[in-house]
């Protein structure tokens, strides 16, 4: 599946679509993790749109794979300015209907906020995978961690997916989140406002938060919200355990869309 590109008010971003057009049939739209990209969700969400009868949009967001550069340093709020002010100009580029978006780390928590925030009429649900509505130690030292690596190789690896935007992928992630300003970044108050069903899915050993990130969302969210505990997983469920995952993702979609 080829890429294709959109324009929006910021510039164009890449994108992927699999399944049916839009408007005839619910669409799931996949948010990528601090260091992702639309391909690197790989094959999960043409996995998922198949299993499911849905379409499936699949972005990176600006700074990411192929999609036009940001300024850096990146606000602390960005992840609510994706959620409030990107996410709908991408639905109402491409003429989405019906939609449940499905985010992974820092997508799941800008599909969190999306919900909270500026949903269109059609949101149907959210999925957050391994997401985060608040600072821990564990993600402090876990990305920490990883900028150690970035020099030492990491960025080579993810040279290959972002091209000339690596470095600005990098460092709007790590350096974001690496701010003394941040550690005090919390969007739990947010979480009564989203009234959609949710699902979380977190590996157990995550290495960037701990399963109190779940617990407060169930905890708080305004409406219905159940969990998927994937064992002996780190921070990438969808692709350490795909079929568990796919499965639990599965079943969560078909009563939404139902």
């Amino acid at each position: 599946m080829s890429l294709k590109h959109l324009q929006l008010a910021g510039g164009r971003i890449e994108y992927l679509w699999h399944g049916p057009p839009a408007g005839t049939a619910p669409t799931l739209v996949f948010l990528h993790e601090g260091l992702g990209s639309a391909r690197l969700w790989r094959d999960f969400p043409q996995r998922l749109a198949q299993a499911t009868g849905c379409s499936a949009l699949i972005y990176s967001r600006f700074g990411y794979g192929g999609s036009d550069p940001c300024p850096l340093p990146r606000p602390l709020t960005y992840h609510t300015d994706e959620a409030a002010v990107v996410l709908p100009q991408v639905l109402d580029g491409l003429g989405i209907g019906n939609y449940l978006p499905i985010g992974h780390s820092d997508g799941a928590t800008i599909a969190l906020l999306h919900a909270a925030l500026a949903p269109a009429k059609g949101l149907l649900a959210v999925i957050a995978e391994a997401p985060h509505v608040f600072v821990e130690d564990e993600t402090v030292t876990g990305i920490a961690a990883t900028r150690d690596q970035y020099p030492l190789g990491l960025r080579d690896k993810l040279a290959r997916h972002h091209g000339d935007n690596v470095d600005i992928a990098f460092d709007g992630w790590a350096e974001t989140w690496l701010r003394p300003e941040f550690r005090d970044w919390n969007v739990e108050a947010m979480l009564p406002a989203i009234t959609v069903p949710v699902l979380v899915v977190q590996g157990r050993d995550d290495e960037y938060a701990s399963l109190r990130q779940v617990e407060a969302i169930l905890r708080q969210t305004g409406g219905a919200a159940e969990s998927v505990v994937v064992e002996y997983c780190g921070h990438v469920p969808h692709r350490d355990h795909a079929d568990t995952v796919l499965t639990a993702m599965a079943d969560f979609v078909r009563r939404m869309v139902r």
